[in-house]
């Protein structure tokens, strides 16, 4: 038996991380179908403390990153797969936003969202892999979703202040 590569290492380790993002997520979801419950009888809205900006932003890093992971060569199982389950649960709580909200930007969200999350399916079902020189657009777009990531829990965290 060989020792495992730094690769499934790191990927491992990846995993973990993304498994605790992914229950904090799912808690964050049946917090709100809770409170959705609850207020049903109190008519209160449930989503109020929440930030349409940070579970936008929190959508996009994991959508870019779903996608990333199946547009190098190999398929990074590691990050496609609960990056994909990520995405889906945050556009599920945009979801139960915009249900409570009823607002503008809450619908404009939630559909651009849903649009990407459509687009980066099916260039998963259709699409081809990058080449290693287009392998830097990628990285870039996820820095540039890492720092709108930064700006949208700082946003949250002003609004649960």
């Amino acid at each position: 038996m060989q020792p495992p590569t730094l690769y499934a290492f790191a990927g491992s380790l990846n995993s973990v991380f993304i498994v605790v993002s992914l229950f904090g997520l799912w808690s964050q979801l049946q917090k709100i179908w809770q409170r959705k419950r609850d207020a049903s009888l109190a008519h209160g809205k449930t989503t109020d403390i929440l930030s349409i900006n940070q579970f936008t932003v929190s959508f996009l890093a994991y959508c870019a990153f779903f996608v990333y992971g199946y547009s190098i060569t190999p398929f990074n199982h590691y990050i496609v797969w609960p990056r994909l389950a990520a995405s889906l649960i945050a556009l599920a709580i945009l979801y139960e936003i915009d249900c409570d909200r009823r607002s503008r930007t809450s619908r404009n969200a939630l559909l651009a969202c849903a649009l990407l999350l459509c687009a980066g399916v099916a260039g998963l079902a259709f699409g081809p892999t990058f080449s290693d020189e287009k392998r830097v657009s990628s990285q870039s777009l996820i820095v540039a979703v890492t720092v709108l990531l930064a700006q949208g829990y700082a946003h949250q965290r002003t609004r649960s202040v």
